[in-house]
């Protein structure tokens, strides 16, 4: 329902070409606590260490082997509430990939994949703890934690699988009175879903929250400073990390940036326009191909007719050879799933295909891919833990029917084929349960060693513009482009890219600002 997911997808290889594997070791020892309470939009609040935090900065973790060969696991704690740490805890799961060397071990890097909802560990074992250039792996210990809230971390839970089936068939592009209200008596249902399994933790899942978390693992692993990748929205955790500890600043790698200064209208908005370029890269390559379902003349002529299928699968469902049939949202959430990774415009061609004929399966397989959602009907905990971060992390974008009403011409402006299906989803934390507890800001990091920022030019998810204002707006910040497709560039195809990124990792020394590749 909330197409504000910002979640990475990762390839399976990394190209190495050009890999500088010079360097030097980060040292030290790992810096204390700090006081609760800080705010992401100011400076670290490092100059007044909390006592009450001291404990949580100094325990052991127990690792256990798990998972594939050579990752271990461990839980670590944090306090429930950051404003009353003696008041209860949290467990988060942590894994870890020692590293192997050759080489002189640097640290620790922290990964983390996006969502907000992605399993971060799920990320390094199934991906950057085997994927990630083999120099970089030498050289590092590669880790994750799972964000509070999600997957093994005492995840936020909202609706059973069969619930969660009938929330995603929803219309969202209502066209009368009767259509709204039982779009929001969805929405209001999931709230209530979430607020009813989840109540004690949702008050606890913001960005901030996640980011003081990150600083505590790094006390615990003993780095002085937080190495850290992240893929899209967990660019907005490192960014919000960077603000609140600008001097425990490692490198940081924030590729696929969001802009922390955009409320979640402009947000919604950007990212609409952000998946409309996308479609337009993908129309202009179908319709070189004979096959292509979208026609072979235009890519204005491949909007208009995929506008037309999502407008007959409004009226009616076509079959997906189960219970379930491919409905216009299903179908809709099926075709921004593959604008993330050009590699899926195959499999997107075959499926409109197949689904235009009264075959919706392959549709219907990159939604539930897309929603997580696996073969038995149960759903990951990805869209509970995204709605419940998003909701803390900014107010809403609409607070009635009425107000999407009134955007949806700027909506529709910035996307013909998406522009009302992304208004209405956008409604989703106008029932929530709780108030915002932040705002739209600026983050400087002021103090912090150089951050570089990555950004695609036709991003769907985090439109390339949002990157040109996060490298502006931190201090230290350093813009690093992709000219190409898909969501994020680092191991995405681009030896540029790659060879800029790895030779920070392991020397410390950032690209040029402004270093473009293609």
């Amino acid at each position: 329902m909330d197409f504000r997911r910002l979640l990475s997808t990762p390839v399976t290889a990394l190209a190495l070409a050009g890999l500088l594997v010079s360097g030097c070791s980060s040292g030290g020892s790992s810096a204390g606590p700090a006081a609760a309470g800080a705010s992401a939009s100011g400076g670290a609040p490092e100059s007044a260490p909390s006592a009450d935090l001291s404990a949580y900065y100094g325990q052991k973790l127990t690792w256990r082997s798990c998972g594939a060969p050579g990752f271990q696991c461990s839980t670590m704690k944090a306090p429930l509430d950051y404003t009353k740490p003696k008041d209860g805890d949290i467990k988060l799961a942590v894994s870890r990939k020692k590293a192997a060397g050759p080489g002189k071990r640097i640290g620790s890097l922290l990964v983390n994949p996006g969502g907000p909802g992605g399993s971060a560990i799920d990320y390094l074992q199934g991906y950057a703890g085997i994927g990630y250039p083999a120099p970089v792996r030498a050289r590092y210990d590669m880790v994750a934690v799972d964000p509070r809230g999600v997957a093994r971390s005492e995840p936020v839970e909202c609706l059973t699988g069969k619930q969660m089936d009938a929330y995603t068939e929803v219309d969202q592009t209502p066209d009368n009175s009767g259509e709204t209200n039982k779009l929001t008596s969805s929405l209001k249902g999931f709230a209530q879903g979430c607020e009813k399994h989840s109540a004690k933790i949702l008050p606890h899942v913001s960005t901030p929250d996640a980011a003081r978390d990150m600083d505590i693992l790094r006390g615990i692993l003993g780095d002085k400073k937080l190495n850290y990748v992240g893929a899209s929205y967990g660019t907005f955790l490192g960014a919000t990390y960077a603000g609140l500890f600008p001097s425990r600043v490692g490198r940081l790698v924030l590729d696929g940036a969001m802009d922390p200064s955009l409320t979640s209208l402009q947000m919604n908005r950007d990212q609409t326009a952000g998946f409309e370029t996308a479609f337009k890269s993908f129309a202009a390559d179908c319709v070189k191909h004979k096959d292509c379902p979208l026609g072979t003349t235009s890519t204005a002529d491949a909007s208009h007719r995929l506008e037309a299928f999502f407008s007959r699968l409004d009226a009616k469902p076509v079959p997906t050879g189960q219970s379930r049939k491919l409905t216009e949202s299903l179908a809709t959430t099926g075709v921004i799933s593959a604008m993330y990774d050009e590699g899926s415009w195959p499999q997107l061609r075959t499926a409109l295909t197949h689904a235009m004929a009264g075959d919706g399966a392959g549709l219907l397989a990159l939604s539930d891919s897309y929603y997580e959602r696996d073969s038995k009907g149960k759903y990951a905990n990805l869209m509970f833990a995204n709605a419940a971060v998003n909701c803390l992390d900014l107010p809403p974008a609409f607070k009635s029917p009425a107000a999407v009403t009134k955007a949806l011409p700027s909506f529709e402006k910035a996307s013909p084929v998406f522009g009302r299906g992304f208004a209405w989803a956008a409604l989703n934390c106008s029932y929530w349960p709780l108030h915002a507890t932040g705002t739209a800001h600026r983050i400087t990091a002021k103090g912090a060693g150089p951050i570089v920022v990555v950004g695609t030019t036709r991003d769907p998810a985090t439109p390339y513009k949002w990157a040109k204002s996060l490298a502006s707006q931190l201090s230290s910040g350093t813009l690093l482009t992709y000219d190409g497709d898909g969501h994020t560039a680092y191991g995405r195809g681009s030896d540029c890219i790659d060879t800029a990124i790895n030779k920070y990792l392991l020397d410390g020394t950032p690209p040029k600002n402004g270093k473009k590749c293609s």
